[in-house]
């Protein structure tokens, strides 16, 4: 990961494999790491923070120019005089909850100065660098380079560097890992066995060691990029799962300027401010992440939808945000867990309700009086709620022409059974059961709208 300082005159100092700015004299000692168990407290939404006076010790040696001075050698240690200071972040977010996204950059970049930086993805995320240009203040910018980026993304990174006139600095996944995780199973293990592993190697790590030189840290998360887990994402927190410079829970702060603004409205903004942008966008990608996992989303699909499409909508998420993940009770991210309560989906008097029992029967059935199309849903699902619109349009039209249409919940306890004898890989799933023949046939597209699903439905009866 990597910071760009607006100032050429900023000194450099090296520190966990990437370089920081600093315009302040005081030098920084990185702290060596410590094993911690998986299990993390509650976070406070308060900071206490420290502000450390230095005395000089009597005949003290020369500064070394080494990294890391052994604990040993650390004998006289200098006296410091400490003054508390209890930062209310949890206040804060409320007091900047209808703050224009321009006054949080700001208040951002005033408050933390040289050891806050700017997470930028290479997608619609560059609006952050532009408000952080219009503050006027110095910032820095970094950015993951997984190795697996799409060409546009680099060029994006480029086009950026000249506009700004900033220099990003990456971070890198470790060598060793991503050799062990390749060879040990292939270039795209995520497709047999999800995404998490590989981002985790590629994305988490790298991120986790670039954090641990800053106290604070800004995001383009918003609450509209994926209503059912981000929904609740505050414009300023304590970060859940990070650490920062001084080490610990709850030693890094967390800033989501554009958490409660649209994404047509950051377009907007965009456009206004002739910002480049990235081009995968104008070729139907919103989501922009790894080459390998990113794809186009069609229109009325959720931006989010592009983002390992066979996988749940549950387990879209690759780790560097898990703190705002929103987790409903009784529910896991990898979307294998008891399904939550929620309102069902699909009420219609053209669509009929499968049971357990009714969908064996359907499916065993050789010779049936008349051909079916069945979605298998969750109704906690954003992209089956998505399609409800469009599924029910089609019922209706569908009535009296000979074909049934159904509906199946294959979540929770039927979830194992879809997946087995419904090809069932993510939801929602359509399947087209032909009057003539055993074998469902699983619309292979996701073009959603009206006119796609029944050419489809008039192509096979």
């Amino acid at each position: 990961m990597a910071f760009a300082v607006t100032s050429s005159s900023s000194k450099a100092i090296s520190g966990y494999g990437f370089a920081f700015s600093s315009s302040s004299s005081e030098s920084k000692v990185s702290q060596i790491g410590s094993f911690r168990l998986l299990e993390r407290p509650q976070v406070a939404s308060t900071i206490v923070s420290k502000r450390r006076v230095s005395v000089k010790p009597v005949n003290a040696e020369p500064k070394r120019n080494d990294s890391v001075v052994p604990l040993a050698a650390t004998i006289v240690a200098p006296e410091v005089e400490e003054r508390a200071e209890v930062e209310d972040f949890e206040q804060l977010a409320k007091e900047l909850e209808h703050a224009s996204p321009l006054e949080i950059m700001d208040k951002a970049l005033k408050k933390f100065g040289n050891d806050i930086a700017i997470a930028f993805s290479g997608a619609e995320d560059v609006a952050l660098i532009e408000y952080a240009h219009l503050t006027g203040r110095p910032f820095r910018v970094f950015s993951l380079d997984t190795g697996r980026l799409n060409p546009e993304t680099y060029q994006l990174f480029d086009k950026v560097e000249k506009h700004y006139g900033i220099h990003i600095e990456y971070m890198f996944p470790d060598a060793v890992e991503v050799q062990g995780l390749v060879r040990s199973k292939g270039l795209f293990s995520f497709y047999e066995d999800g995404h998490q592993e590989c981002c985790r190697v590629r994305k988490v790590r790298p991120l986790r060691r670039a954090l641990k030189g800053l106290r604070a840290w800004i995001t383009g998360q918003r609450k509209d990029q994926s209503p059912g887990t981000r929904s609740e994402i505050p414009v300023v927190q304590v970060d859940p799962v990070f650490e920062g410079l001084d080490g610990g829970t709850g030693s890094l702060v967390k800033w989501n300027p554009v958490a409660n603004v649209q994404g047509s409205d950051v377009w907007n903004f965009l456009r206004a401010m002739n910002v480049p942008v990235n081009t995968l966008h104008s070729q139907g990608y919103i989501s922009i992440g790894c080459e390998p996992c990113t794809r186009p989303v069609l229109p009325g699909q959720h931006e989010r939808e592009g983002r390992w499409w066979w996988e749940d909508a549950k387990a879209k998420e690759c780790g560097l945000h898990k703190g705002n993940i929103k987790q409903e009770d009784g529910v896991q991210l990898n979307g294998n867990g008891a399904a939550p309560a929620a309102a069902d989906i699909f009420n219609s008097q053209n669509l009929v309700t499968l049971s357990r029992t009714g969908i064996e029967n359907l499916a065993r059935l050789e010779n049936r009086q008349e051909p079916w199309l069945v979605v298998l849903y969750a109704p906690w699902c954003q992209f089956c709620q998505a399609l409800e619109g469009s599924y029910v349009e089609l019922a209706d039209k569908l009535a009296g022409s000979g074909v049934k249409v159904g509906k199946f919940r294959a979540d929770g306890d039927e979830k194992e059974y879809a997946k087995r004898e419904l090809q069932l890989e993510s939801f929602p799933t359509i399947l087209f059961f032909p009057k003539h023949s055993s074998k469902a046939i699983k619309y292979p597209t996701e073009k959603r709208d009206v006119d796609s699903l029944m050419a489809f439905v008039n192509a096979l009866r």
